[in-house]
């Protein structure tokens, strides 16, 4: 069907404007869009629309972060679940209710906010030139990058910090009585002295000996355990900045060029460190009191003028600036145009000369005597040293440039040559790679490795890739990537025979045996020492909480808690799972230390913390009762879960 697309692309087209064109007049654009769109949302919240798309780059994150946590334990089928995908729905519907009732309420972020928290950020914060200032050309080419101007960019920030609002008002309003965390911090330290017995899974390995019938049944009953997963072995190419910017070699002249037009990013300006003397006189002073501060100012000169090695302890004695006085008027290094915004000091100080001290300088603070103390003149940087990153900046910039223009054409030239990736290849100077890929992410590759994205996979193992070999689309794996592949060869998912994998077979067998025997004698062992109440067999006693577990299984300290202390001695049994069987003695109840001020007071924070998560998630679900909410269905995992 494709192929015949493809051979009859100018009679689609006619076919396609015959049945669009007269619809439009009938439903409209958007009505028309939406009728055939039903499967490019997953809900709607009030209206608004949450696509797929959103769906799934929300999903991909989340697998990158948990692969960024597990590393080599990170297993996608086992995070790629239903539960887990209704849940990342049910969140996307609860921010868009709360993104609605921000706008309902008319929440915004004033620019100064905004300003704030652009200037926090670690990646803006590491433009900083040597003058304090931000270097915007650099700014604008990381915007551009990801698609964005700088105005563009502020909105999104005013929008996330508009959005954080009615949650911060819940957490900053959530309290903890002393008396109710005092009492839970108890519980958490409350202690019991325990003793344990463990009946490892191990020690039971040797009493199952399988034979061979039952081998083959628990095979035939677990083949799904066995079965290796379809893989495929694929040509790929990558479009990004990056790969464009590897065909991309600017010249030293080019380099040369642009430091030229912008040595000032080059040059560390002049710097000044100052000293100062001020006499206040503020703009309310009366015209009586404003001539006094400026005699009292030209005194304090002349004395300077008599001792000019004098200046910081006459400052210590005269100065009225108490964050200054203090330090004989230093106020440290600084550059033009950032001192202390005061035009007429700024000029004065940076007009000074190593040693030179001004003469009265008026401000709206008053009346300063102003002292070079010492001087670091303007330096730049010599061409040869900043050549390499400039010639890598410019390496950069051509790349991002080259995917902006060539990113339509390279998924368009994939399409129309859809029988091999060396026309794009060639057309764009890109290297064909090789890989096998399986339909679940590799766990050994970087998260961001764009073999991983989920939507990629899923190309990879369509029918259209796999039987009628077919280039996949351009698939976009997000931070200005374009992948594409072409299938070379193809193997279905297969359960091995069992001849190949007997000792495989035979090893799970023999360990799920094996717990089931520890399980067993451990069941039977409990019930026998709940009678006898004996010792026999126990390791030393020791002493566990719920905050310090000392080594006791997870597993065991809630049913260890839960021992009546009025029938001490208790026996409690805990399913360890692979680890065995494990029988716990509970001798005693240690009473709780009286709790210190500081853990009284991390306990409330804590436990406000918790408090507040609750009422957010109280608050948010009864925004979702009160919007109207519809929902097209939980978009089914790349592997095929089921809905």
């Amino acid at each position: 069907m494709l192929d015949y697309f493809r051979n009859h692309q100018r009679l689609m087209m006619l076919l396609l404007v015959l049945l669009i064109v007269p619809g439009l007049g009938v439903l409209g654009i958007q009505g028309f869009r939406g009728f055939f769109d039903d499967s490019a949302n997953v809900a709607s919240v009030n209206g608004h629309k949450i696509t797929r798309v959103e769906f799934d780059d929300a999903m991909r994150q989340q697998m990158d972060q948990a692969r960024q946590y597990l590393g080599s334990q990170f297993d996608a089928k086992a995070l790629d679940t239903p539960e887990r995908r209704r849940d990342l729905l049910d969140n996307l519907i609860q921010q868009r209710a709360l993104a609605d009732e921000t706008q309902r309420e008319h929440l915004t972020a004033s620019d100064d906010a905004v300003r704030r928290a652009l200037l926090s950020d670690p990646v803006v914060a590491s433009l900083r030139k040597p003058d304090g200032s931000i270097d915007i050309d650099r700014y604008k080419q990381l915007l551009a990058m990801q698609g964005m101007t700088p105005e563009q960019y502020d909105e999104r920030v005013r929008y996330g910090l508009a959005m954080e609002q009615i949650p911060q008002s819940i957490e900053t309003s959530a309290f903890t009585p002393k008396s109710l965390a005092e009492r839970i911090a108890q519980l958490a330290e409350a202690q019991r002295t325990v003793q344990s017995l463990v009946l490892h899974a191990s020690d039971y390995v040797s009493k199952v000996q399988p034979t061979d019938a039952q081998l083959t049944a628990y095979y035939t009953a677990h083949s799904a355990d066995f079965a290796t997963p379809a893989t495929a072995t694929i040509d790929y190419l990558v479009l990004s900045p990056a790969t464009l910017a590897s065909g991309a070699a600017p010249s030293d002249a080019d380099a040369k060029q642009y430091y030229d037009q912008n040595v000032a990013h080059y040059t560390t300006p002049r710097e000044v460190r100052v000293s100062q003397i001020l006499i206040t006189s503020p703009k309310t002073a009366s015209p009586a009191d404003d001539a006094k501060a400026k005699a009292k100012a030209e005194e304090v000169l002349a004395e300077i003028k008599a001792h000019p090695d004098q200046f910081a302890q006459i400052a210590q004695k005269e100065s009225q600036d108490p964050g200054s006085a203090a330090k004989g008027g230093d106020l440290g290094w600084s550059t033009s145009g950032v001192l202390t915004g005061e035009k007429t000091f700024d000029a004065a100080a940076m007009a000074l000369n190593k040693g030179d001290v001004s003469s009265v300088v008026h401000s709206s603070f008053g009346y300063h005597i102003i002292k070079a103390t010492d001087v670091k003149p303007a330096t730049t940087k010599p061409f040869d040293d900043v050549k390499a990153s400039i010639l890598s900046d410019l390496k950069t910039q051509a790349g991002a440039k080259a995917f902006s223009d060539d990113s339509d054409g390279f998924t368009s030239t994939v399409y129309e040559q859809a029988k091999s990736l060396k026309p794009a290849a060639d057309k764009y100077k890109l290297t064909v790679q090789t890989a096998t890929v399986t339909p679940t992410p590799n766990a050994k590759l970087p998260p961001d490795s764009p073999l991983n994205n989920p939507k990629f996979l899923a190309a990879v193992f369509a029918n259209d890739s796999v039987t009628n070999h077919n280039n996949t689309q351009a698939i976009d794996a997000g931070n200005s990537t374009l992948i594409a592949a072409h299938v070379t060869d193809f193997k279905p998912a297969a359960t091995p025979p069992l001849a190949s994998i007997k000792d495989a077979v035979r090893a799970k067998y023999v360990a799920e045996q094996a717990d089931e025997l520890a399980r067993k004698d451990g069941e039977a062992k409990l019930a026998d020492l709940q009678k006898s109440k004996s010792t026999a067999g126990f390791s030393p006693e020791q002493k566990v909480s719920r905050s310090d577990a000392q080594g006791v299984s997870p597993l065991a300290l809630g049913p260890i808690f839960k021992v009546d202390d009025s029938k001490l001695p208790g026996y409690v049994g805990v399913d360890l799972g692979n680890d065995g069987y494990a029988i716990y003695r509970v001798n005693s109840v240690v009473p709780p230390a009286p709790i210190d001020a500081p853990r009284l007071a991390a306990a409330q924070r804590e436990l406000a913390q918790v408090d507040a998560q609750a009422q957010l998630e109280g608050y948010v679900a009864s925004l979702r009762q009160r919007s109207k909410v519809k929902v097209y269905g939980t978009p089914s995992s790349p592997q095929g879960d089921s809905q």
